[in-house]
């Protein structure tokens, strides 16, 4: 399972011209599930992620965490972050996970971050054409895979 994760002072999804999740200040979480993925890797993910220091404190250095500025999340589905492109020129997705697991390890990753001490998941619509409209506030952006994770 990979994670694209970005700060953000502010970010939306909008499905169809509808906004279907927004958040302020928080992460914007791009995930990714890919084949052999489990329960477990959605847990390591979620911890790591709700408990990850990368929001200034009063000193200006990355010491604080979601949880620490009581800040949300909006969680979104993202098979192409299995892409692998080693070979020619157009990306080959066969390490995705197949949409029904894929969306029931993704729905049960945002249920994870829940129990991890964040309040507010927004989502997007897994499956679906999505337009995401962000502030990324450093930059930071931040790249996880669960693989890494003892």
């Amino acid at each position: 399972m990979k994670a694209v994760i970005q700060r953000v002072s502010e970010c939306s999804v909008t499905v169809d011209g509808k906004t279907v999740g927004r958040i302020s200040a928080g992460f914007l979480i791009l995930l990714g599930v890919e084949s052999g993925d489990t329960q477990k890797d959605a847990e390591k993910l979620s911890a790591k992620i709700a408990g990850l220091r990368i929001f200034t404190d009063e000193n200006d250095k990355m010491n604080l965490s979601l949880q620490d500025i009581n800040a949300g999340v909006l969680v979104v589905s993202n098979f192409t972050l299995s892409a692998d492109c080693r070979k020619g020129r157009r990306p080959n997705f066969i390490n995705a996970e197949k949409p029904e697991r894929a969306n029931e390890l993704y729905e049960y990753f945002c249920e994870c971050i829940v129990k991890n001490g964040i309040n507010t998941v927004e989502k997007g619509i897994f499956g679906a054409d999505m337009k995401i409209s962000l502030v990324n506030d450093g930059p930071v952006t931040i790249i996880i895979d669960s693989r890494d994770l003892a």
